[in-house]
């Protein structure tokens, strides 16, 4: 099958069940997040709100769009993921997922909150700067979209914090007479069903956002996969048809040609728009050969892939060059044509969305235990109120739904444990809080992008000679 020969075949289906069991792991590792506050004020027993979440996690794939998993595929530059040699692409590919796969199991294991965003990201960075260092390719890793990623990772805990604790003084100020509210949940009783709806509805936001936002990074790894090792299969989109490609390819060239010699004196800039032209006539060359049959011939659709996110990128660097002077109707042409041009190459078959939203679904109805016991008990020295739960769930809720809107990995696991902190912080300020429990979450917190670098990397190193 693809034209495999036998071995790289099982190879192939080896890695994407690796990403599989990634998922899955991500799956039981994170469900905490979503069941911690139901369980622990009794509005759902355990079994109940696992069951919830994971068909909520696995809808959640499905719903969340794809710009997430593109943020990851993108973190590798094209050239990195298609080695002359495929078996260093294979020695890529096992060297991140292991890396996650472990760094996942051994938190879990200790019950730490960790953030499986970090552990993959940073094992996507390793493998691309090893690959770098081993090929002296000091473009190995896209840095525009990892530093993107990495303020959003860095910014969103502490956006957890501040706003549960707002959240937290809102609710105390509209519901001053509501003491049950505040106070540590009757063990004997489900919560009045006002409230018990309201933490059942926070605890399914959470489980849908983090399926659209987790559950892409697994559909980014099986997509890296699959380029990695079958590019004449998934570089672009099968049924994509050349004369449509053509037509997005001519618009961006049609503003590209008015720009005057004058308009490029800068060096770098010049370089820039003389690479874009380059591409633009490398595409049209494949595209014209190609309208015959209507298909774009296998071998040729990674150079598509290349040439079209290169072009995006440089246009993108100078598209507002005042150097350039585009107008607002070319800059709009401009964005709008990309856009286009990059839904050819930035997708999902139907198939990988399966497959990594069951792989959630179902890890997320097991393994559940140790974290949750984590966030229910261990962060704050008091019980979880009601207060607590909603405050927390709402906030992790909507941040995460806000970042999948912008295309932007976050950490499920960061977000909902720095608001369960925040809010008992609100409720009894810092001397609420277990420093011994979160001093851990923010080891792993910082200590989990640099180990799976090097991780990743040194892991890349061996199987780069062995391969």
């Amino acid at each position: 099958m693809f034209g495999l020969e036998t071995s790289l075949f099982i190879i192939l289906i080896i890695c994407i069940v690796a990403a599989c069991a990634f998922e899955f792991i991500n799956g039981f590792h994170d469900t905490a997040n979503a069941v911690a506050t139901v369980i622990y004020t009794h509005s759902l027993k355990p079994a109940q709100a696992v069951v919830l979440s994971g068909v909520l996690n696995f809808v959640g794939v499905f719903s969340g769009g794809i710009g997430v998993a593109v943020g990851i595929i993108n973190l590798l530059p094209p050239q990195v993921l298609t080695d002359q040699n495929v078996y260093q692409s294979v020695a890529m590919i096992l060297s991140l997922i292991i890396t996650a796969i472990l760094w996942n199991l051994g938190t879990w294991y200790y019950g730490i909150p960790c953030s499986s965003s970090h552990t993959l990201i940073g094992s996507i960075l390793g493998v691309g700067l090893a690959y770098g260092f081993i090929h002296n390719d000091i473009s190995s890793v896209n840095w525009t979209k990892a530093s993107e990623i990495g303020l959003s990772l860095m910014f969103s805990p502490v956006f957890g914090f501040l706003m549960t604790m707002l959240m937290m003084y809102v609710l105390r100020f509209v519901f001053v007479k509501n003491e049950e509210l505040f106070i540590e949940p009757d063990k004997t009783k489900y919560p009045p069903w006002w409230i018990r709806g309201t933490l059942i509805l926070t605890c399914s936001g959470v489980s849908f956002a983090h399926g659209s936002n987790d559950g892409q990074k697994g559909v980014g790894l099986v997509m890296i996969i699959l380029i990695a090792i079958v590019p004449t299969f998934f570089s672009i989109q099968d049924y994509k048809n050349p004369h449509k490609i053509q037509s997005e390819i001519q618009q961006v060239a049609s503003v590209i040609n008015t720009l005057r010699d004058e308009q490029l004196s800068n060096k770098k800039i010049a370089k820039d728009i003389t690479d874009t032209k380059e591409k633009i006539t490398e595409i049209g060359k494949i595209l014209n050969t190609s309208f015959a049959k209507s298909e774009i011939p296998k071998e040729k659709r990674f150079i598509i892939r290349k040439n079209i996110l290169e072009i995006d990128r440089k246009i993108k660097k100078n598209i507002n060059s005042e150097i350039l002077n585009f107008t607002k109707q070319e800059k709009n042409t401009l964005r709008k044509s990309l856009e286009d041009l990059k839904s050819n190459v930035n997708y999902a078959p139907f198939w990988v969305l399966l497959i990594i939203s069951i792989s959630l679904g179902l890890g997320t109805m097991i393994g559940w235990k140790k974290i949750v016991v984590t966030i229910g008990e261990k962060i704050g020295k008091a019980h979880l109120n009601y207060a607590q739960g909603a405050s927390a769930e709402m906030i992790t809720a909507g941040t995460i739904l806000l970042s999948s809107a912008y295309a932007l990995p976050v950490s499920t696991t960061h977000i909902l444990s720095s608001g369960v902190a925040g809010s008992m912080t609100a409720q009894g300020g810092l001397k609420n809080l277990q420093r011994k429990t979160l001093t851990n979450i923010a080891l792993a917190w910082i200590l989990t992008l640099p180990v799976c670098i090097v991780g990743a990397g040194f892991l890349y190193f061996l199987l780069h000679q062995l391969l």
